[in-house]
């Protein structure tokens, strides 16, 4: 009777999964409230638990010799440990300043990290605030806030659970219930919950207490360190669109000040000597500890400056449309901010540099706690002024892009550093640094591809520090791939790679929006310098490296290439190329020359034409079974077939959802009619996770993702070896399905929360790879998988 039993349950059980799986995207449950994405969480955790593979387990395989962007640093009140925040790396400890750090924040819902706190009182009290708040172009939601009471052995989740972002934790002085946090919203929609809150029970109750519009978060705290009753607050008004960065636009006047002498109870704008509303972009605020009556404020200035030349136009991070705008700006308040007086000049090439068009990054300031008149102000460098705004130099810091600093009231030249290259160390006032580079591998990957060397090398670009390549080394067993250093490849921070199988040396590389270039090592000329972890790297002469980007015919509109553009070699000929931009190219001479294959494959909205190229092709793939066989999805939503190499195109979108991002295509190697498709929903708030099989190319479309709990999805491959198994990198981590999507479990269950951006199966070495964007690349024996040998 049990046996019968089982078996009925497992057909019913069965029968939902081939129903739920052949549902349109009109009925899938969309994932978007915060809510939904802790219990999606939830349900990953069990099934993680419970996956038939969670003996099988991910090797580290590097950069050793890389960090990555850090946005917080906290330090405990007697000094005994130091907390840093990673952007997409979650949170790591030192108890021994520096030297070494581990993970303690890294099995949660994200690893994208807004803010950190210690609470004054109690050193065993931590608060973690999920979600970047510079939204960068490779910033994460988060989904609220943590608590520890054990110093970082245990998290509880406190709520605020559709903040998305969190910008500043704020513990009272005395009083470790009383807490307070900014929340700067959702990076891509408007949201309600934007706001200043505040707690007094330690978490279990939050209160908002100043909020503006759904468009307008708060995005600095500060507190008054002789009346903790003092608190500052600044506001941003802003939404990133898929076609601009997140910058001050024509009607908005959400960017002020605020001040509250009741702990937050109430709020009153403080705005007199700033500038117009509509020229202030993030402001970023501080209070001298040494003389509490001087408040400062670093705006990021909006008012142009000056027409850029059409050079300057193709700027690669995007040039505002309005033109060069002043940016870093100091403003000074004597009187707790009653008023303000600008005290930067005008015209300073230090600040000028600091932020160049994008202060919308940076935004954090820092005074002296022993010198009202030496400030901080960071951005792609460090300015520094010690005589209260006057004049300005660039401070001596180790990497770049600076996003928070901590120096000691006691002993100024004591200061602690993040930035995009790790979190650094100094006792002597910047003359020497202890890095994190080699001791924490936060490393914010974009993709992977592999060439066929022995040892094979896998290849990626990593987030402001360009390209990188490292060997999967088998010697010591499949089961012991060791963690290397890692050198430079070619290609930028924002680069696909494509690498000849039938020659190592012959590398491919996607850059900036579009461009491409050939590398051929069989001609080795190559320079050695100095990295920004201190170690010698080895560089590629632009000699052996040739651009062969494809260029508009006179007359036509400009080509629009995504940050990461799509491009491949074809399987069937490794010297032909197709090379996506809003239209596709093809090469049959490894970019000597192109042919334009396509019209605009784009919606080609004017209305969605913006400073960030946007309605360009994402995503690329051709028929290893058929020559000529071709799709091509776009970040607009739009996926398309040609059967006979780009004479025709028919659109194929029927089913699937409504313009989201195609982030993958994948032609079968086993059938030709079948291909696996990846919607990406990241850049519409949206984790709802989309994963399509269709069996006859592409005309109809079947819902494959079945149990997978949460989104968003980033990649989908098709095994090598068998074609009933598939693999999904999303943002919390890897899965597998051995009949085709039907049902997927956990890959592996040792893998930290972390964003699985790209992944591949070497074919001759069968060994499964994944980019992660914030803890590295990390290796998996495929044999226990498909068989393999």
């Amino acid at each position: 009777m049990k046996a019968n039993l089982s078996k009925s349950i497992q057909l019913i059980v069965l029968t939902f999964l081939i129903i739920f799986s052949s549902c349109s995207t009109q009925d899938k449950k969309i994932i978007k409230e915060g809510k939904d994405r802790l219990n999606a969480w939830e349900t990953h955790l069990t099934m993680e638990q419970n996956s038939s593979f969670n003996d099988l387990e991910w090797q580290f395989i590097g950069p050793k010799n890389t960090s990555g962007r850090m946005t917080d640093v906290a330090v405990s009140p007697n000094q005994d440990y130091i907390l840093t925040a990673s952007a997409s790396g979650g949170v790591w400890k030192t108890t021994d300043h520096g030297e070494s750090w581990k993970p303690i924040f890294e099995k949660e819902i994200s690893s994208s990290i807004g803010d950190i706190a210690i609470a004054p009182s109690n050193k065993d009290i931590i608060w973690v605030g999920t979600g970047e708040s510079n939204i960068f172009r490779s910033s994460h939601a988060g989904c609220g806030i943590y608590k520890s009471t054990d110093q970082g052995k245990s998290f509880t989740h406190m709520g605020l659970e559709n903040s998305n972002t969190i910008s500043r934790i704020v513990v009272h002085p005395e009083n470790s219930d009383i807490v307070f946090v900014g929340v700067s919203g959702n990076e891509w929609t408007p949201n309600e919950e934007r706001g200043f809150y505040k707690t007094t029970d330690g978490g279990e109750t939050w209160i908002r207490t100043l909020k503006k519009n759904d468009m307008t978060g708060v995005i600095d705290v500060d507190m008054d360190s002789s009346n903790p009753d003092i608190l500052y607050v600044a506001t941003w008004q802003r939404v990133r669109k898929k076609w601009n960065d997140p910058r001050t636009e024509a009607g908005y006047t959400g960017c002020s000040i605020f001040k509250s002498e009741d702990a937050g109870e109430t709020w009153n704008e403080i705005s007199n000597g700033l500038m117009e509303p509509q020229f202030r972009g993030r402001i970023g605020i501080d209070i001298s500890y040494s003389n509490p009556d001087v408040v400062y404020a670093y705006i990021d200035d909006y008012e142009v400056v000056r027409e850029p030349t059409e050079a300057e136009r193709n700027d690669s991070y995007g040039l505002p449309s309005c033109g060069y705008i002043r940016g870093a700006q100091l403003f000074r308040s004597d009187n707790k901010g009653e008023n303000w007086q600008r005290v930067s000049p005008l015209e300073n090439p230090v600040l000028q540099r600091l932020c160049n068009t994008y202060g919308w990054v940076f935004g954090q300031i820092t005074v002296d706690p022993t010198d009202e008149k030496t400030i901080y102000l960071q951005g792609v460098s460090v300015g520094v002024t010690k005589d209260g705004g006057e004049t300005w130099e660039r401070f001596r810091t180790a990497g770049g892009d600076n996003h928070g600093i901590w120096i000691d009231k006691d002993d100024n030249q004591h200061i602690i550093l993040n930035n995009d290259h790790g979190v650094h160390i100094t006792k002597d006032g910047s003359e020497n640094w202890l890095s994190s580079s080699g001791r924490i591998p936060v490393v914010q990957f974009f993709n992977v591809n592999y060439d066929m060397s022995e040892p094979f090398k896998v290849y990626g670009s990593i987030q402001d520090h360009g390209s990188r390549r490292g060997e999967v080394i088998l010697s010591e067993g499949r089961d012991k791939i060791p963690a290397v250093d890692w050198e430079s490849a070619p290609g930028g921070e924002g680069s696909h790679h494509a690498i000849d199988p039938t020659d190592p040396n012959m590398v491919y590389s996607a850059g900036f929006y579009g461009t491409l270039s050939r590398t051929d090592y069989n001609k080795p000329d190559t320079t050695e310098r100095m990295g920004r972890d201190g170690k010698m790297m080895t560089r590629i002469s632009p000699s052996t490296r040739k651009s062969i980007v494809p260029v508009a015919a006179e007359g036509e509109i400009p080509l629009r290439g995504e940050w990461l553009a799509a491009f491949i070699l074809s399987p069937h000929n490794s010297n032909t190329i197709y090379h996506g931009m809003q239209y596709l190219f093809k090469s049959t001479n490894r970019g000597e020359s192109w042919d334009k294959i396509s019209p605009d494959l784009s919606h080609n909205n004017p209305e969605h034409f913006g400073d960030v190229k946007h309605q360009t092709i994402t995503a690329v793939s051709e028929s290893p079974l058929k020559q000529g066989l071709l799709y091509v999805g776009t970040d607009d939503g739009r996926l398309w077939i040609s059967q006979n190499d780009g004479g025709e195109w028919t659109e194929i979108v029927e089913g699937i959802a409504t313009d989201r991002w195609i982030s993958r295509v994948e032609a079968s190697r086993f059938v030709e009619g079948t291909v696996y498709m990846s919607q990406n929903g990241k850049r519409d708030d949206d984790f709802t996770v989309y994963v399509w099989k269709s069996e006859d190319y592409g005309t109809t479309w079947t819902d494959i993702s079945s149990n997978i709990p949460l989104g968003t999805v980033n990649v989908v491959r098709e095994d090598p070896i068998n074609q009933d198994i598939l693999y999904v990198g999303t943002d919390v981590g890897a899965y597998v399905s051995l009949n085709g999507g039907e049902d997927w479990e956990v890959l592996g269950s040792n893998l930290p929360s972390c964003f699985v951006h790209d992944l591949i199966i070497h074919p001759r070495d069968n060994i499964i790879v994944i980019a992660t964007h914030g803890r590295g690349m990390y290796a998996m024996d495929a044999n226990p998988l498909n068989g393999g040998k």
